[in-house]
């Protein structure tokens, strides 16, 4: 017994002193890493989903250009054959614009279609192949491909007057940025094309100067500020038929807003309207004919409604009059059951989580798949469900982020998933959530032998006891219990605009933080999304003060356990985020002692109509919330260092947020660094990307670190 026992101690030290050996011998990334990227023997591309073939056949692709390659999976068996030659354009028909000129491309072949002077904006190919849809000159045209025909279908085009291309508001706000000012939509059966109308005169004129030349120029844009005049707008249905235009029967005059429209399986024409205050959406069926309006749904809210810019609010079924309605006006955004005709029949989900996306409607089996934030708000699962709302199945496994692509049928689906801790897999799943294959993992094979920087998901209880506050957070690589670290919040904030997800990533520059001592971390508040319209709504008239609430709980949470600098707690972020920092600064400088603002806006009363006063309303009705939610009111507060970024030719959040927030800092003379970046929007970008990365950079070097920033770490 003595002797095994002794064995036993011998033994055991020995794996100890053997593992201590192991780990000691473990790879160390340098700061090179913060230019060359990850090792590819750490992580290593894996394919990712192109398309289904057909209910069996998905492609994957590995690569971009010249040197990607493709692989088939088929779904029944789960095998794997490479695919030569594959070419997703060889049977497509296609549109572009090249040398501003609208080009038509079958296959190989590369036709042009128009030849002029005037740049052909957002070519949109009719459904049916047969017609072509574009803006030019602020006009809108269609082109008749069979009979190489251009006909014009608007002819009251100006500079404040825009056909078929969206006012900077409606690109910015509401139909969304993707859209590159499209606001055109054909109909399902390429017999009409709904457009909108946009009439600027009454828009004020904002100056954004540019510096280039002897003199310099202004560029005076259109761009309504709280409580101003909005475009007015009319939503247009051509039959392309007649070639006759039908006016919607809306007021133009009126003080509305009017989301992307819907057009239904059987050609109805559906309108988003939205009052101006934002809290009444009413969804009509517009008369293609004579342009009458009824009415299919209305939604009211105590707070605001969103306008839908994706064309996700509703699905419709494609075999029977009914359509599936997405909406939050439980507090948390779920799906309901409607007749086509508006009549509601039922609840599909119910309960306090977050429907993300409804991915599939199985109208032959009566149910749908769809994205949920349910057992974790940070992860997204898939679900099933009968449409009745019965037999709710979770089809992916626990403790995962999941991104899923559907068969055609949705008898398979192929899932790329991944945590804080777990590279991305990618493997084939049928229908009941059985895995049938893995198809390949990210994880390299010397992921192993490198001491990479640890990242989690944490949760902090807010300080009313009401939510589980979550961050990813980055911890210092073999952190010391008895020190005490710099901490880097990276945040947006907003409503509704959380960031912290539990997922896989890994980057250059964070690990060689982590090396260097620095906690590394994102936040997301309880108007995030994370809890809900329910927890949104806590930012009704009251934008800034419960972020920095919930960020200020956080901060003295890992302030208290020990872990973050009470002396160097930096908060970053650009356009909102940026905002976020310079009212850290000021408003919360009992905590947060440095900042980086980008695209910073300082004051509600200097940003667009259709953003703040959904959520602010405007200064007249709500005077305190305005003054409360300025950093301008707070900057007596500020005592930290903030560094101040914009570009010159920002037309977003306007330059004028920064210099009006420089000038009450002069006159207060307190200490702050400010860069301007010329011929720079919303965003920096171009050839003075590597200045900006560099200064931010040599930032956290200066104030948070307090050494000279390696030379290897400068671009």
């Amino acid at each position: 017994m003595h002797q095994n026992k002794t064995i036993k101690i011998v033994t055991t030290i020995f794996l100890l002193l053997l593992s201590i050996q192991i780990f000691a011998q473990k790879k160390v990334l340098d700061v090179s890493v913060t230019k060359t990227g990850i090792p590819k023997d750490i992580i290593k591309p894996i394919p990712f989903f192109d398309k289904w073939i057909d209910d069996e056949h998905a492609v994957l692709q590995t690569g971009f250009g010249a040197n990607a390659s493709y692989t088939m999976i088929n779904a029944r068996d789960g095998s794997v054959s490479k695919l030569d030659n594959f070419n997703d354009e060889d049977d497509s028909v296609s549109v572009s614009v090249e040398n501003n000129d609208v080009f038509l491309r079958r296959g190989t072949e590369n036709i042009q279609l128009t030849s002029d002077a005037d740049a052909e904006k957002n070519p949109l190919l009719s459904p049916d192949k047969k017609f072509v849809a574009y803006s030019k000159s602020a006009n809108f045209y269609i082109y008749d491909i069979d009979n190489k025909k251009e006909i014009q279908v608007t002819n009251d085009g100006s500079e404040s007057v825009y056909n078929g291309y969206a006012a900077w508001l409606y690109y910015e706000e509401i139909l969304g940025r993707p859209t590159r000012y499209k606001a055109f939509w054909w109909s399902t059966d390429s017999r009409h094309i709904c457009f909108m109308r946009f009439d600027e005169t009454n828009v004020p004129f904002f100056p954004i100067y540019n510096e280039e030349g002897q003199y310099g120029k202004t560029e005076n844009t259109r761009y309504p500020k709280v409580g101003g005049k909005n475009p007015e707008v009319k939503v247009g249905i051509l039959n392309l038929a007649d070639l006759k235009t039908t006016w919607a029967d809306f007021n133009e005059k009126d003080d509305q807003y009017f989301g992307m429209p819907y057009w239904t399986p059987k050609g109805q024409l559906w309108v988003q309207w939205m009052n101006r205050k934002q809290d009444q959406l009413i969804i009509y069926n517009i008369d293609l004919n004579s342009g009458s309006k009824n009415i299919i749904l209305e939604e009211k809210q105590n707070t605001w409604v969103d306008l839908d810019d994706e064309g996700s609010r509703i699905k419709f079924m494609k075999g029977m009059d009914r359509f599936i309605y997405k909406s939050d006006k439980s507090g948390w955004a779920n799906l309901y059951l409607y007749e086509n005709n508006g009549t509601f029949i039922n609840k599909i989900t119910d309960g306090k989580f977050t429907v993300t996306d409804l991915k599939y409607i199985d109208e032959e089996n009566y149910k749908i798949y769809y994205d949920a934030l349910k057992d974790n708000s940070a992860m997204v699962d898939l679900y099933s469900v009968r449409i009745d709302g019965n037999n709710t199945v979770k089809l992916t496994g626990s403790g995962y982020n999941n991104n899923t692509d559907l068969s055609p049928s949705g008898k398979y689906f192929i899932n790329t998933y991944s945590n804080s801790k777990t590279p991305n897999k990618t493997a084939l799943f049928d229908n009941t959530g059985r895995m049938i294959r893995e198809i390949a993992n990210s994880k390299g094979d010397a992921f192993d032998s490198y001491d990479l920087a640890k990242s989690e998901v944490i949760r902090v209880k807010s300080d009313d006891g009401l939510y589980d506050l979550p961050a990813f957070i980055t911890w210092p690589k073999n952190i010391d219990k008895n020190k005490k670290y710099p901490m880097m919040i990276n945040i947006y904030g907003g409503p509704n605009a959380g960031t912290v997800m539990d997922k896989w990533s890994l980057n250059g520059e964070r690990e060689w933080y982590s090396t260097d001592g620095l906690i590394q971390i994102s936040i997301d508040h309880r108007a995030s999304g994370h809890f809900g319209k329910e927890g949104v709504n806590y930012m009704y008239h009251n934008l800034g003060y419960w972020e920095i609430k919930d960020y200020s709980t956080v901060v003295k949470y890992l302030i208290d356990k020990g872990f973050a600098d009470p002396k160097k707690i930096c908060i970053s972020g650009y356009s909102y985020g940026g905002f976020m920092a310079c009212y850290a600064l000021t408003y919360g400088a009992d905590i947060f002692t440095h900042g980086i603002g980008g695209g910073s806006l300082v004051d509600w009363k200097l940003y667009d109509t259709q953003y703040t006063e959904r959520y602010m309303g405007t200064p007249e009705d709500n005077p305190e919330g305005y003054k409360s939610g300025s950093v301008l009111t707070w900057v007596n507060k500020y005592k930290g260092m903030l560094l101040l970024i914009s570009g010159a030719d920002d037309d977003n959040v306007h330059l004028q947020n920064t210099m009006q927030l420089v000038s009450k800092l002069e006159d207060l003379n307190k200490p702050f660094e400010m860069m301007i970046y010329p011929d720079s929007k919303h965003g920096i970008a171009g050839s003075k990307i590597k200045h900006y990365i560099n200064l931010r950079n040599k930032f956290i070097y200066k104030y948070l670190l307090e050494k000279s920033i390696p030379e290897g770490m400068l671009k």
